[in-house]
């Protein structure tokens, strides 16, 4: 489980996170939601050891999460991919430099990851050759490679087409029935609506108001807060799930 305990954090003087406390079990997803500059990504950039904590306690599984190299894995905004290397270079590259795999055993877990995403057929291309789909999955890839156990996803839709949303919110679910603990930052509404996840309000560095999907979902009007942010950043265009999706087959 991942606990986080009274988490504050201060820029220039500016409170930018005050006082976060919440717990993500394995196979949870936990979903902040809210607009840019309340502090989502400082929060998940935190947990991936980009950011210092300041006042408050991370533990995973019981453990000070600074203490457990590599549990942490981040599939950014921008993806942050290597432009200049292949796609399967992005995935070896920290295989070998990072977690010291022989280059014959990155490649083995390079190609099983790429092969489930759909990508096996582009693992000699580079980067700038991908669509934004094969981007967001290469990225997810990327980051499975380390085995973390925590998955950090910022803003993971604010790159795509809006058509796209659907493969995401599949993409992000299957990670949670797979055992991880995931964490999305995000004010994409649509994308909130297809995922089994419990909602994190956030509003000037706090947790506004928080509610599991299924019960929000039921009844709104309890959670005014989270029903108020819904309504005035829902796009004017929705777009209905499609059947179970086989990664192999996307082209998008």
């Amino acid at each position: 489980m991942l606990e986080i305990r009274n988490l504050s954090k201060t820029f220039n003087q500016k409170r930018v996170l005050d006082d976060i406390s919440l717990n993500v079990k394995p196979g949870e997803i936990a979903f902040l939601l809210g607009a840019s500059g309340v502090g989502k990504s400082t929060l998940l950039r935190i947990l991936n050891g980009l950011e210092t904590v300041q006042t408050g306690t991370i533990l995973l599984n019981g453990k000070p999460l600074s203490q457990q190299a590599h549990a942490v894995g981040m599939v950014f905004q921008q993806f942050n991919l290597f432009e200049h290397m292949t796609v399967e270079r992005n995935i070896t590259f920290a295989l070998e430099k990072v977690a010291r795999h022989s280059p014959e055993s990155a490649k083995a877990i390079a190609h099983a990851l790429l092969e489930k995403y759909g990508l096996a057929d582009k693992a000699q291309l580079y980067v700038h050759q991908l669509s934004g789909g094969q981007k967001q999955r290469l990225a997810i890839a990327r980051t499975l490679a380390l085995k973390p156990q925590v998955i950090c996803m910022d803003e993971p839709t604010s790159a795509l087409d809006p058509l796209l949303t659907n493969y995401v919110a599949q993409s992000i679910q299957d990670l949670a029935r797979e055992g991880y603990i995931v964490l999305v930052a995000s004010h994409d509404t649509s994308l909130l609506k297809q995922l089994d996840s419990t909602i994190y309000l956030m509003d000037k560095g706090s947790i506004a108001q928080s509610a599991s999907s299924e019960q929000y979902m039921k009844y709104e009007s309890r959670f005014p807060l989270i029903q108020q942010f819904v309504k005035a950043h829902s796009k004017k265009m929705r777009y209905k799930g499609t059947k179970p999706l086989d990664f192999r087959k996307i082209t998008c």
